[in-house]
């Protein structure tokens, strides 16, 4: 629900510090204290009354840890949507329509320096002797390494933010303009406008109308010069029956997805597929390599622990080859769209994922089938980290051309681009609720194991890009100015 609303919210806001800078500085700060929360909840559970038993010895569960983590995890989740949100909508005002692929793509290119830095991290393991006094009775090695790496992360966001607040100027949207951002009817088709200024689309006053329809979509009246006082009562009728609450905004946005523009159903089904194929790798690729291709298990004995720890860390430094490839990918997003097309580009992608995570299936079956023991065989750990190298490409155009392209079909819509974005999510988080509840049981069902997950993020994959190669609009082609809507 969070994006959406956000995105609403954003769309709306008349704040003299712009739209989506105020939401940026909010989540930000939620950011800041949900990973403090989590860095330090074996000491707040300590305090609230855990076991005073040393961490190095206790085995037990401590429960109020346990609470104080998720609760910060919770938090966690809603400040990365609501700075997410309003940080991709702000990117869409600021580019003009020929600059949205390489707008995209030079945002994924950052996203890439922060995976890099956050996985270097992970794959480090030294915070606690940089940092000793963050290690105490309830806080041991592994608790004092996240410390340092969330108080180090807390830092750099704090500068960042710092910097976007100050370089992304936005005009602040007059009351006048917000009255007409109505979201009864949000996402449904009008006539491109040509204005290319910073909010092309919401926060410049419609000056001339048509009455004009797009296929059998709802007539969509402009204001006219000449006709103020019609369309001003229109507007009015249609704020009158909406209301800023959450409960509203959702059952708006739900309304909304049958007035989408031509194209916009596509890539919805294309995105739910594609992040279908793509949770169970982000919620297991560590755990995999600290089970099937080291043979460890964290509930095993001291050995097994061992090897499932260096699984573990021999993880997140294939992570970070494919936030290097994903870093180096994002620069060329923007000429292979001119090569090849957006549409098939994602294709392509996605068929890159499917024969990656059929890929980490034979590799399990390899590894599971040799006699190498605990700690695994040199060459699977290798052929492991190419593929987790090899996935940072389609991440790359995962992270960039569904919302390039989204941007494009909504770009002259009654909605905004935080309205835009909200929608785009839906098709993120649903597919993200079905892997985190069906993931276990499914792979239960098969004995057990990551394979399961694997398989069908691999079918996932497939399915997504041949629909992608069947149904998606070329924006190319299909998303032109149309010289008879420009007025003046």
């Amino acid at each position: 629900m969070v994006q959406p609303c956000v995105g609403i919210w954003s769309d709306k806001c008349s704040s003299k510090y712009g739209r989506r800078r105020p939401f940026i500085l909010i989540g930000s700060l939620m950011i800041s204290l949900a990973v403090i929360i989590i860095g330090f909840s074996a000491d707040i559970g300590y305090f609230f009354g855990d076991t005073k038993e040393h961490c190095s010895t206790f085995k037990g569960t401590r429960t109020r840890a346990a609470f104080v983590f998720i609760l910060g995890f919770w938090m966690l989740d809603l400040a990365n949507n609501t700075v997410q949100g309003p940080a991709r909508a702000l990117l869409a005002d600021l580019a003009g329509p020929d600059q949205r692929n390489s707008a995209n793509a030079i945002f994924c290119s950052w996203m890439a320096i922060g995976n890099i830095l956050g996985f270097s991290s992970g794959a480090s393991g030294n915070w606690h002797r940089w940092f000793p006094f963050l290690t105490n009775r309830a806080c041991c090695e592994a608790c004092g390494n996240l410390k340092a790496a969330f108080l180090v992360a807390v830092i750099f966001l704090t500068f960042c933010t710092m910097v976007t607040l100050y370089f992304a100027k936005e005009v602040p949207l007059a009351p006048k303009q917000h009255l007409r951002l109505s979201d009864a009817i949000p996402l449904v088709e009008d006539p491109p406008h040509h204005d290319h200024s910073p909010d092309h689309t919401e926060s410049k006053p419609r000056k001339n109308a048509v009455h004009h329809k797009v296929g059998n979509m709802p007539e969509s009246v402009f204001e006219l010069d000449t006709n103020d006082r019609n369309a001003d009562s229109a507007s009015k009728d249609q704020v009158e029956t909406f209301s800023d609450s959450p409960g509203a905004v959702v059952v708006n946005l739900l309304t909304s997805l049958r007035h989408l523009p031509l194209g916009m159903h596509s890539v919805l089904l294309v995105m739910a597929l594609t992040w279908l194929s793509w949770f169970p790798f982000f919620l297991f690729d560590t755990d995999w390599m600290g089970r099937e291709v080291y043979h460890g298990d964290p509930k095993g004995s001291a050995i097994e622990i061992k090897a499932y720890d260096e699984g573990v860390r021999e993880g997140a430094f294939g992570l970070l080859l494919n936030s290097v490839v994903l870093g180096i990918s994002s620069f060329l997003i923007e000429p292979m769209c001119q090569w090849i097309g957006s549409k098939y580009l994602w294709a392509v992608s996605n068929f890159i994922v499917f024969a990656c995570m059929a890929g980490t299936a034979i590799i399990t079956l390899i590894s599971l089938g040799e006699s190498q023991g605990i700690g695994g065989n040199e060459a699977i750990k290798n052929a492991s980290l190419v593929v987790f190298a090899i996935l940072g490409l389609p991440l790359a155009i995962t992270y960039s051309v569904p919302f390039s392209m989204t941007a494009d079909l909504t770009a002259d819509t009654g909605g905004g681009q935080g309205l835009a974005i909200g929608v785009l999510n839906l098709a993120i988080v649903i597919p993200q609720m079905i892997v985190s509840l069906g993931a276990g049981p499914w792979d239960a069902l098969f004995g057990g194991g990551n394979v399961p997950a694997f398989v069908l993020a691999s079918v996932s994959a497939l399915a997504a890009g041949i629909i992608a190669t069947l149904k998606l609009p070329s924006p190319n082609n299909s998303y032109k100015p149309i010289g008879g809507f420009h007025f003046g």
